[in-house]
């Protein structure tokens, strides 16, 4: 029988916005899931907790939202950032429309791009492509929705977007990543993670992340659209990724979610299993270092505590997680 579920968080603490406290030290990181508690509130804090944390409904919902099928100019979507018939965005003029017969069911926005899955499960992209982000197989900007070729026939369920990556699952529950690789966020080979992990474990602060801009240009492109051309070569790095590419994750593990950070991503398997990869400057990885990794590895927190994962909500540099106990 299943107990009650609660969430977990890691990574970015440095405002008290991951566990809700700052006890983890000035650095500002948690590595490892913590359980996320409201502040003290004196008597009956106990129950407060248990109605703001203890159902999945908490940070946004555990379950996805229902979306009609009658979606139309009268129809309001509540899985923000739709609304009806359009989008808002953090930037002027926060309103976009979107095109009439686009019925959509799910949106993501990246820093400088959307992908939106639709109500008959295709995948769209737009917005800057400038680092593979749009799945087009072109590093070139679409000014309107356009359907991700390479997807398309594929029943797809799920879609995220970081910064400058995407990723999809199917309904069957394959993986497909595609965009900028820089550290690992796709799980394919990548230079930075191969060369920290020939030093030891640096701690980067919050200016890492601003100052490793896909601008910087470190490492060579290498454009690829089948990740097998290019695994058997250990000296190969994938910096931008323009097709998706089929991720497996270990033991040939079906994704039933998906989220992405600002340059990291996380799935969970329908075993209930999270696996995270990518830059883990912060613990957003959950793996108890700071260490970035171009390979998905599971967090074993959840394993060892006998908790099914079953939503995970990535922000920029940490890592939200519902999980609940299995009671035998």
């Amino acid at each position: 029988m299943a107990g009650p579920g609660r969430w977990f968080g890691f990574g970015f603490n440095r405002f008290g916005q991951t566990v809700n406290r700052r006890e983890d030290g000035a650095d500002g990181k948690v590595l490892e899931p913590r359980p996320v508690t409201l502040p003290d509130q004196g008597p009956g804090k106990g129950e407060a907790e248990r109605q703001a944390w203890g159902s999945e409904g908490a940070l946004g919902g555990g379950r996805p939202p229902q979306i009609s099928p009658a979606w139309s100019h009268t129809a309001y979507l509540t899985a923000l950032p739709l609304i009806a018939d359009g989008y808002v965005t953090t930037s002027p003029p926060f309103y976009k429309p979107l095109p009439l017969q686009l019925r959509a069911r799910k949106l993501a926005l990246g820093s400088e791009h959307a992908v939106l899955l639709s109500f008959d499960w295709t995948v769209h992209s737009w917005g800057s492509g400038r680092h593979g982000q749009l799945g087009h197989g072109t590093v070139e900007d679409e000014v309107e929705p356009r359907i991700v070729e390479a997807l398309h026939g594929l029943a797809m369920a799920e879609v995220a977007a970081g910064n400058w990556h995407s990723v999809s699952a199917s309904a069957s529950g394959d993986l497909y990543v595609w965009g900028w690789n820089e550290s690992g966020q796709l799980g394919l080979p990548t230079k930075s993670c191969s060369e920290e992990h020939q030093k030891p474990s640096q701690q980067k602060g919050l200016e890492g992340e601003a100052t490793s801009s896909p601008s910087d240009g470190h490492y060579t492109v290498i454009k690829s659209t089948n990740k097998r051309e290019t695994m058997g070569d250990s000296n190969v790095f994938i910096s931008i990724q323009a097709f998706p590419a089929l991720l497996d994750l270990p033991e040939e593990s079906e994704v039933s979610k998906v989220s992405c950070g600002s340059r990291h991503t996380a799935a969970i398997t329908r075993g209930g299993k999270l696996f995270t990869w990518g830059w883990g400057a912060y613990g957003q990885l959950g793996h108890g270092q700071t260490d970035s990794s171009d390979l998905p590895r599971l967090v074993n927190y959840f394993v060892q505590n006998h908790l099914s994962v079953l939503n995970v909500v990535c922000g920029p540099w940490n890592t939200f997680v519902f999980a609940r106990q299995e009671e035998f």
